[in-house]
């Protein structure tokens, strides 16, 4: 057989599997993929489907996002802006609201620099938070809560009571 050009994809295969000190046999045992089938894709004789790469990603205990550029499948910076997202969402310090907000600003940024934006770019968030600035009535634009909120609403309002 003809190598398919994924010889980079086989070799980085065999070296990850090598690092995690398994065999051939106990990656197919725990990707439920054929022995044969995985010496062929490190071999570069065989091009995975997406599902096999994430078995063996899974198996691998590495990124499967890494697996599909080097396969061919996704370009790298459909990878990083995958990765970026995911640590976003991941982030434990920052609550829901701020994840989508970053998203949007995130988005708006690789508009502006000539990316599409990413998958769920202006689809907001569930409880229809947006990264827009409030406007007051009187058309000012800043933050509504705290001591700020509905300063300049009215001319007659005594600040000292």
């Amino acid at each position: 057989m003809a190598s398919l050009n994924v010889g980079n994809l086989g070799e980085y295969l065999r070296e990850q599997r090598r690092a995690a000190q398994l065999s051939l046999r106990q990656l197919a045992d725990a990707t439920g993929v054929s022995n044969p089938y995985l010496s062929q894709i490190e071999r570069g004789l065989r091009k995975p489907s997406a599902d096999v790469l994430q078995q063996v990603a899974k198996a691998l205990r590495i990124s499967a996002e890494t697996l599909y550029v080097r396969a061919g499948i996704l370009d790298e910076r459909e990878r990083e802006e995958l990765e970026t997202r995911a640590v976003i969402l991941a982030d434990p310090s920052i609550n829901e609201r701020q994840k989508n907000v970053l998203l949007q600003i995130y988005d708006s940024f690789r508009r502006e620099n000539g990316f599409a934006p990413g998958p769920d770019a202006d689809a907001g968030s569930a409880d229809g938070v947006t990264a827009d600035t409030d406007t007051g009535a009187d058309g000012d634009a800043g933050t509504r809560n705290g001591d700020d909120a509905g300063t300049g609403t009215t001319k007659d309002h005594d600040p000292h009571s």
